[in-house]
């Protein structure tokens, strides 16, 4: 049996406060990840800009479709 399996198990077995301590706790941390990534791509030189600056220049120049 793989250890997520085994922590899914023992997921089902939690008494439902302590599920939802277990969830505050699980998106705290998924928070605390997602912002050290975004922090690392902005320090590796990977930040979005170039991204919206090709954006806004598509939509200057009429490349872009309106949404349905």
């Amino acid at each position: 049996m793989s250890t997520v399996t085994e922590i899914e198990v023992a997921i089902a077995r939690l008494p439902r406060q302590e599920l939802w301590r277990l969830k505050v706790h699980l998106d705290r941390r998924c928070e605390a990840d997602w912002d050290a990534q975004v922090e690392e791509d902005a320090r590796s030189g990977r930040p979005l800009d170039r991204l919206a600056q090709k954006a806004t220049a598509d939509f200057k120049a009429g490349r872009c479709k309106a949404l349905p």
